[in-house]
């Protein structure tokens, strides 16, 4: 809508969409993840193996520059956070913690070396896969009946997460296949999250998570840590024109049932869906979701980690292992996609 130009977008008045500063204060909005996402390339862009020139990195990095912009342009609303104690800080200012995702591995341009970068201009998550496959791993699609290309992760995709462990960037599954999923939760030595997922159980669509991979978070041995954050669009919560704060807090309550209520969190996607539900149209309604789950007898404590403290809890728990892992002299990843054309097929 704005062509990227930052001077033209007035967030301190009601935008088009769901989110803007007046509506964010009414929200109670402590924190959130600018999401810099561009739309996955088509095949005649990328090609079958994922080697064609896309300008998805080019384009990510001007979502980075948007993101941080807007961030610096409104100082006394917003403060980017790069760390679990930043945002935090952020919070005991009055200010709403600010951070950095990217929503698909085929924004990396299927190159670790790229994740590095963008990890230092302030990126703190990585969705695996978007809703196309990469050199990394399979996506859910939108659809049933997707083919997959790895069955899950591929070799680079397994080094792409111990990058992103030695960084202290979270492994977002949203939008990953079942095997990517489970076998990424097997992998990866950090906590992981789900930034914008619902139940399958709930309402059976693919860019939902099964009860076969939820059971497999929990804090007891065998099990992993994670973060499934549900995601408000209408078309993962309920059937057409169900969608109501209802629905979503069923959605909430299953995922707390099956993980453990200390493993699920809000990752609404607000103006990243073209619809919302009844009750949940834009940032400022919020509360109205906390104050239904109070009612159906979540305690505060609860609530809090609902909230935030449990995303909290996953970030430093990456932050700890990355702290770990370069304590201990691991060098960077340095493995690239071996279906480039343009390096020499000889081993270094």
């Amino acid at each position: 809508m704005y062509a990227n130009n930052v001077s033209a977008v007035d967030l301190e008045n009601e935008m088009s969409g769901h989110v803007d500063i007046p509506r964010l204060r009414k929200g109670k909005v402590g924190g959130f993840f600018w999401s810099t996402y561009v739309r996955c390339p088509s095949l005649e862009e990328e090609g079958r193996n994922f080697v064609g020139p896309s300008w998805r990195v080019r384009d990510t990095l001007e979502q980075i520059d948007v993101s941080k912009l807007l961030i610096e342009k409104y100082p006394d609303t917003f403060k980017l956070a790069l760390t679990s104690q930043d945002i935090k800080n952020a919070i005991v200012e009055g200010k709403i913690a600010s951070l950095l995702g990217v929503e698909g591995g085929h924004q990396l341009g299927n190159s670790i070396a790229v994740l590095r970068q963008y990890h230092a201009l302030g990126v703190r998550y990585v969705t695996l896969t978007h809703a196309c496959h990469n050199a990394f791993a399979d996506s859910c699609g939108y659809d049933p009946g997707i083919i997959p290309r790895h069955n899950g992760l591929s070799p680079l995709g397994r080094s792409l997460i111990d990058e992103m462990n030695r960084l202290g960037v979270l492994v977002d599954l949203s939008h990953t296949s079942d095997a990517t999923a489970t076998q990424a939760l097997h992998h990866s030595k950090a906590p992981v999250i789900w930034s914008h997922s619902s139940a399958r159980a709930v309402h059976d669509v693919p860019r939902n998570v099964p009860d076969s991979v939820l059971e497999l978070i929990g804090t007891k041995e065998g099990k992993r840590d994670a973060v499934v954050m549900v995601n408000f669009a209408p078309y993962f919560v309920a059937e057409p024109g169900n969608a109501s704060v209802l629905t979503v807090a069923d959605h909430v309550d299953h995922i707390a049932n099956v993980a453990g209520k200390e493993h699920v969190g809000l990752g609404s996607d607000f103006d990243g869906i073209g619809e919302v539900p009844a009750g949940l149209e834009d940032v400022s309604k919020y509360p109205s979701l906390i104050a239904e789950l109070y009612r159906r007898g979540w305690s505060r404590y609860e609530l809090a980690g609902l909230t935030g403290a449990n995303l909290l809890r996953v970030l430093r728990g990456a932050e700890r292992v990355a702290e770990e892992l370069q304590a201990a002299g691991t060098s960077p990843v340095f493995d690239l996609y071996k279906k480039r054309p343009d390096f020499p097929k000889t081993e270094l």
